[in-house]
């Protein structure tokens, strides 16, 4: 008998070994479904935070996680309700599965389920059903295998990404968003047991559909995790009367242009890392919705801000709302269309002029007819001012000055020095003519930014970048510090419209272009540039659009929005020569011209009538009196020219009208003198 039962147990532990090997390669056997699932593009700002995702190829919100993104209690509490053991068992749990099969026969129906977390997520990997035997083996199977190849914190980052919430929300990243409008990071204990009930039923619990439903659930959560010693009765008592969310939420779609673009740009990349303040943005955005209240609704908005020390850009703004359902055509991003600049490259013209040593900011410069070719610029109100400081030209944004200086340099040089720093100016007729600086060339908010930024940063040439893993190439030098400040302090000087707010000095131009289709504000203080651009995306004129009264207050409640302490404006550099226009060398006291005189003799003189006088009408006219001259002089009455060709120095002027005029004479060498005087 002891040899019958010596042999006996022989067999058996040859036999438990037998089972227990062919149970090995059962499970060795088993093939795994792909663990690794396409998950949402993920756009994110410069602090990390989730600008704008976008649903993966089978129109599934599915975004990736890890388990330090997720709040910790969540993570104990579905552990303590949906397998209170999974750190210790090996996929399969044979205490819950006896104790499920128990109450299935004492209750006759299926009380509780016995799957372990690694079990669902077997049945997820593989969209397996629970219902049939056949299903359940599989699973039993499938995490044996998953529990042997990878950890224990893969096997819970995967249901956290895969686990089903309703409609096509998986994953609970995408149901924190989608359910309570947040990232899972902290969670109050209401928020985290309705993250853990939801994929247990997860279209009968929809929140948005079956909101009751879904706080019933949630509230047994509670319940159970008081039982299991994870949550105290005072905590879940005060969870109990937090409501719950009834809707479904919409994924944030921060920045949603430059998100385009920059996935566009690297289709590959899973994530995206932006130099986007999320605050600054989400604030420019809603100014630039408030600005379109009530007006044309083809009428739209770009607003851009850069750091001009580092060329970061913090936000982008392409419209004033990048759906369509408002009627308004948001989904067009103005921040890259290619519009006219009107007469925001004015101040380049100027920097490069005193870089180059054409002329001083106290330089005297004609604003008087004249005609290069076939070409007669005009001032924007078709007034001339006769000879006047360049400063006040600047500040004045004459067009006659400006087209003078472009064909001293050379319009090629200025399209040449557009390129230098950084931007890309379309010109549509291939050879630039004079007009380039009155706005003829296409140009980019982005452009200009970039244009300025450089005028913002002493000279030196900063391109612009959005990504936060490019770095900005090398910089270079567009001019000298000293021509950069002199053009600064000149905008500073501009006075700032009305409800400019307390922000401090900023250096600003603004620019309308031909026939009102572009209104423009670009400016700049000691370390934010920033640009709005407003108009139709259609080119259609918008009448009575100037960049002075439609732009500029955009531009100046954008800067009070960037909730930072301005830096103010650069003292001037050692080099600047801050000086009057007598003291200047004598090639700069003046500026004259191809063709035009320069001569250090004295300049005209309007003797009579003279400056603040006041005169009675008389049907006769007003005389004049003049000295120094060279005839022919031209005479203007409030930019108006009254009287040409005339050659005597004392001559009467048909001026009759009571009230205040401007009288302007210019002689054939373009020296001028002017004086305001009130007839009675």
């Amino acid at each position: 008998m002891r040899r019958i039962a010596l042999i006996l147990l022989v067999a058996l532990m040859f036999g438990a070994a037998a089972l227990r090997d062919a149970f090995d390669r059962w499970v060795e056997a088993t093939e795994l479904p792909l663990l690794v699932h396409e998950v949402s593009t993920e756009v994110r700002d410069r602090d990390g935070d989730l600008l704008r995702a976008y649903t993966v190829d089978d129109g599934r919100w599915r975004l990736a996680v890890s388990l330090d993104q997720v709040d910790p209690q969540f993570l104990e509490m579905l552990i303590a309700y949906e397998d209170k053991r999974f750190y210790r068992h090996a996929g399969v749990d044979p205490v819950a599965m006896l104790r499920a099969l128990g109450q299935a026969a004492w209750h006759g129906k299926v009380v509780s389920g016995g799957s372990t977390l690694t079990m669902q997520v077997a049945r997820l990997l593989e969209d397996s059903g629970t219902g049939q035997m056949r299903g359940k083996l599989r699973q039993i199977r499938v995490a044996l295998k998953l529990e042997r190849e990878v950890s224990k914190d893969r096997i819970l980052s995967l249901y956290l990404r895969i686990a089903p919430y309703g409609g096509n929300v998986e994953g609970i990243r995408a149901a924190s968003l989608a359910y309570l409008g947040k990232e899972p990071r902290r969670l109050t204990p209401a928020e985290a047991a309705l993250l853990v009930a939801l994929p247990q039923a997860p279209e009968t619990r929809r929140p948005d559909r079956r909101p009751d439903a879904a706080h019933a659930a949630r509230d047994r959560v509670l319940m159970r995790m008081v039982g299991e010693g994870v949550l105290d009765r005072d905590t879940a008592l005060a969870a109990f009367r937090d409501p719950s969310p009834r809707k479904r939420l919409p994924f944030p779609q921060v920045a949603p242009h430059l998100a385009d673009r920059a996935r566009a740009e690297d289709p590959s990349l899973a994530r995206h890392d932006l130099t986007i303040d999320g605050d600054i943005q989400r604030a420019l955005e809603d100014l630039a919705a408030r600005t379109l209240v009530g007006r044309d609704p083809m009428e739209s908005i770009a607003i851009m801000i850069a750091d001009h020390q580092t060329g970061e850009v913090l936000a982008s703004v392409g419209s004033g709302g990048y759906s369509s359902d408002t009627g308004r055509p948001g989904f067009v991003d103005m921040t890259q269309a290619l519009r006219s600049p009107g007469s925001t490259l004015k101040p380049l013209v100027y920097g490069l002029a005193f870089d180059r040593g054409l002329v001083h900011p106290e330089t005297l410069i004609s604003d008087t007819p004249v005609q290069f070719g076939r070409y007669a610029p005009q001032n924007f109100d078709g007034r001339f001012r006769g000879e006047l400081r360049v400063s006040e030209a600047l500040q004045l944004s004459l067009n006659v000055p400006v087209v003078r200086l472009v064909e001293a340099m050379g319009p090629a040089h200025l399209m040449a020095a557009l390129r230098a720093a950084g931007a890309k100016p379309d010109l549509p007729g291939g050879q630039p003519g004079l007009a380039v600086s009155l706005g003829g060339v296409g140009m980019t908010l982005e452009d200009l930014i970039t244009v300025y930024a450089i005028l913002a940063r002493g000279g030196e040439v900063a391109p612009l970048t959005w990504r936060q893993d490019r770095t900005a190439s090398s910089h270079h030098r567009l001019m000298g510090e000293s021509a950069a400040w002199h053009v600064g302090h000149i905008l500073a000087g501009i006075h700032p419209p009305a409800a400019a707010g307390p922000r401090g000095r900023v250096a600003f131009k603004t620019g309308t272009s031909y026939g009102h289709r572009d209104a423009w504000a670009i400016g700049w203080d000691g370390r934010f540039v920033v640009g709005v651009w407003m108009g139709r995306p259609d080119g259609t004129p918008v009448p009575g659009a100037f960049g002075g009264s439609l732009a500029a207050p955009v531009l100046f409640e954008a800067f009070q929005r960037v909730r930072v302490r301005a830096e103010p404006l650069p003292p001037p550099p050692p080099e600047a020569l801050l000086v009057a226009n007598a003291a200047l060398p004598l090639p700069l006291q003046a500026f004259r011209g191809a063709g035009e005189l320069r001569d250090a003799g004295p300049r005209l003189e309007l003797q009579f009538p003279p400056d603040g006088a006041q005169l009675l009408a008389d049907s006769a006219g007003v005389p004049l009196r003049l000295r120094h001259g060279t005839a022919p002089f031209t005479v203007l009455a409030n930019g108006a020219v009254l009287a040409s060709g005339v050659r005597s120095e004392s001559f009467v002027i048909p001026l009759t009208e009571p009230g205040f005029s401007d009288i302007a004479v210019i002689d054939s060498a373009g020296r001028s003198d002017s004086v305001s005087i009130e007839l009675r």
